[in-house]
């Protein structure tokens, strides 16, 4: 009799602890649903190189985010990235871009394409990038990025032809389906900023 006490008390006690673990584990997995999700979009879409994204980014009027968002799409904030078409770092400068941004833009500086997996570099060059075709497509931000990734001459060809453009203006529809990827893929990216960092 005393032996069937002590097993109906062992029960009671299991039946006890499994319960306040149940409790524990449903308290756990609401906390990991309501704020887990935030974590691993700040661990996936990280604030990193902040000095020269924000120098940069201020000195030619960008949106910060917008640059991070074209840095996690081009390199996940890889600086030794290196792409299968040659393009490098950060912001993947191809050999031609480089040359003709060193030429153009920074006055023939002796500087050789190595300094495209230096981040300060990258990110200078990189941003002057985007910052240019802003200029040249009134701020619009889908056919800026367009730009970046096809260049400047097929979104202006683009937009020139009727079936791609109604106004002439703005993309309806960006023919190459890799652009249109990725100008999708840095709008994701820079809404998922604004909306973790911004005010």
């Amino acid at each position: 009799m005393k032996q069937k006490r002590q097993i109906n008390s062992l029960t009671v006690v299991i039946w006890i602890l499994t319960a306040l673990l149940i409790g524990a584990v449903a308290i756990l997995i609401i906390n990991l649903a309501s704020h887990g999700y935030d974590w691993y979009q700040r661990y996936t879409h990280p604030i990193k190189f902040g000095e020269s994204v924000g120098k940069f980014a201020d000195e030619h009027g960008l949106d910060r985010f917008l640059v991070y968002a074209v840095i996690k799409t081009e390199s996940g904030f890889n600086p030794n990235a290196v792409s299968n078409a040659g393009a490098r770092g950060l912001m993947q400068i191809m050999p031609e871009t480089f040359e003709w941004l060193r030429d153009y833009r920074f006055s023939r500086e002796e500087a050789k394409f190595d300094i495209m997996f230096n981040p300060d570099d990258n990110i200078r060059y990189g941003v002057y990038l985007i910052a240019y075709h802003m200029r040249q497509f009134d701020n619009n931000i889908d056919n800026s990025l367009a730009a970046y990734h096809a260049g400047d001459g097929d979104v202006k060809r683009w937009l020139n032809d009727k079936q791609y453009s109604s106004d002439g203006k703005t993309l309806d529809k960006i023919p190459i389906s890799q652009t249109a990827h990725y100008v999708n893929k840095v709008n994701k990216a820079y809404e998922t900023y604004l909306k973790l960092y911004g005010s």
